[in-house]
C-alpha cells in the first residue's frame, strides 16, 4: 500500500501486533489533536509511550489516563509511587446494565442446552476411544504470535506430544522418539515427551505450531516449525448446541516412528 493510501491505524497494527483496534484508534487521534498527522510520527509517538508502559493495552481502560487524553487518569508513575496497591474504592454492583438476557436473569440451563442432553446420556454410553487428543499453551508461545521472536524458541522443543507412561509402553514409544499421530482427518509427526502429569488415555500437543507451510514468510518461526495439530481435527467433530468445531478430546492413534 502506497504511504498516501495507508492509514495510521494501518502503520500501527502492522508494527505492534499486540495492539488493540480501540487503543490505535485513540492513540491516533491525540496525536493528530497535536497536529500530527503522518504515519511515521504516529509510529514514533506510540513507540515513545509504549517504552513507558509495562502494557499498551490498559491505559486506554476505565481507569488509564488514555495515554493523556483523559487527565487525571491512572498513570505508570501512580503505580511506582504505591507499590503496595491503589484503593479505587467499593466494588459497585452493575451486573444488571450489562446482563442482556429476555427474563433478565443468569441462565443456568437453557432450552438449548437441556434439550441436548438426551444425546448426551446416549454418548455416555458409547465405548471409549483408545486415545484422545488435547491440547495446550505455553508462557513463552501464547498460541502462535512469539513463535517469530528468537530469544523465545530457543531451549529445548516445546512442540511435543505428552504421552503417559503406561501408553508410551503400549505403543512402544521412547522419551525423546518420535511418533506418528493420526485422526480421521489426517496425521502428523512430533517428538516424544513421555511424563505422568498425563492421565493414561490422553496425549496433548500445543497449538499454534506448524510453520512449515508454503508461503509462510517467518524466517525464525520456520526453523522451528513443529507440528500443526489442527491436521488432525475433523471438519465434520462439532460441538453439536453450539455449532463450535471441537479441538480437544479428538480420537487419535499414534505409532513409534
Amino acid at each position: 500500500m502506497d504511504d498516501e493510501r495507508r492509514s495510521p491505524i494501518d502503520d500501527l497494527a502492522a508494527m505492534f501486533p499486540g495492539l488493540d483496534t480501540a487503543a490505535a484508534s485513540r492513540l491516533v487521534a491525540e496525536v493528530q489533536r497535536l497536529g500530527l498527522d503522518t504515519a511515521r510520527v504516529v509510529i514514533e509517538r506510540f513507540s515513545e509511550l509504549a517504552a513507558q508502559w509495562p502494557s499498551g493495552q490498559w491505559p486506554t481502560g476505565p481507569w488509564g489516563d488514555g495515554y493523556g487524553a483523559n487527565p487525571g487518569g491512572l498513570t505508570l508513575a501512580d503505580f511506582e509511587a504505591a507499590p503496595n496497591g491503589i484503593d479505587r474504592g467499593a466494588l459497585t454492583p452493575h451486573l444488571d446494565q450489562v446482563l442482556a438476557t429476555p427474563k433478565g436473569l443468569v441462565e443456568l440451563a437453557p432450552e438449548h442446552i437441556t434439550r441436548d442432553l438426551p444425546r448426551l446420556a446416549q454418548r455416555l454410553g458409547r465405548a471409549e476411544p483408545p486415545l484422545v487428543l488435547v491440547s495446550r499453551r505455553h508462557l513463552r508461545s501464547n498460541n502462535s504470535w512469539m513463535h517469530n521472536v528468537a530469544p523465545l524458541v530457543t531451549g529445548k522443543d516445546r512442540c511435543t506430544l505428552l504421552v503417559h507412561p503406561d501408553d508410551a509402553a503400549r505403543h512402544g514409544l521412547r522419551d525423546g522418539g518420535r511418533a506418528r499421530v493420526a485422526s480421521e482427518a489426517g496425521s502428523i509427526q512430533v517428538p516424544v515427551e513421555v511424563t505422568d502429569e498425563m492421565m493414561p488415555g490422553v496425549v496433548c500437543l500445543p497449538h499454534g505450531w506448524g510453520h512449515d507451510k508454503a508461503g509462510a514468510q517467518l524466517g525464525v518461526a520456520s526453523k522451528h516449525a513443529g507440528a500443526c495439530n489442527n491436521v488432525l481435527a475433523p471438519g465434520e467433530l462439532v460441538d453439536v448446541p453450539s455449532g463450535n468445531a471441537v479441538v480437544n478430546g479428538i480420537p487419535v492413534e499414534i505409532v513409534a516412528v
